[in-house]
């Protein structure tokens, strides 16, 4: 039986399933919730600067420096990203599915390929920029069954 899992993700959620080759009906292997980055407001004593504190520059005066900023929101999406790849790249290894088709946002797509193994890049037959992750069922089915026929 040819194994093709599905997944369906974005910077929040992310689900996997079988999709079987005769009536294309989906299975859900596993449904991964992401960080609910929450923001720390100013007046509580939260820095939402990113900052590393005060310190000295190359000019040896005193001053303020900065880390470069980093968005937390992106902080988080790549860790999920990596979370979900790990997921992906084990089951690859372990021989679980024959090809894999990734079906995300566009951060998240962006964030997950670079986090995939040579052997899941290989088994990879289809990204599509498209958020499911709030469908159910039939519809569910429906869109991932018109997402796989839009061109590349």
């Amino acid at each position: 039986m040819d194994k093709t899992w599905i997944v369906v993700a974005n910077a929040r959620r992310a689900r996997c399933f079988e999709r079987h080759a005769g009536d294309f009906t989906l299975t859900e292997l596993a449904d991964f919730i992401g960080p609910q980055t929450t923001l720390t407001s100013v007046a509580s004593g939260g820095d939402l600067t990113g900052a590393a504190g005060k310190g000295h520059g190359r000019t040896g005066h005193a001053g303020t420096q900065f880390e470069p900023h980093t968005e937390v929101h992106a902080k988080d999406r790549h860790s999920f990203a990596r979370q979900l790849a790990d997921y992906l790249n084990r089951a690859v290894a372990e021989r679980q599915c024959k090809a894999l088709v990734l079906i995300a946002s566009s951060a998240m797509l962006g964030e997950l390929r670079p986090c995939l193994s040579h052997a899941a890049e290989q088994l990879l037959r289809r990204c599509v920029t498209s958020d499911l992750t709030r469908y159910q069922n039939a519809e569910l089915k429906e869109r991932v069954n018109l997402a796989l026929q839009l061109p590349d």
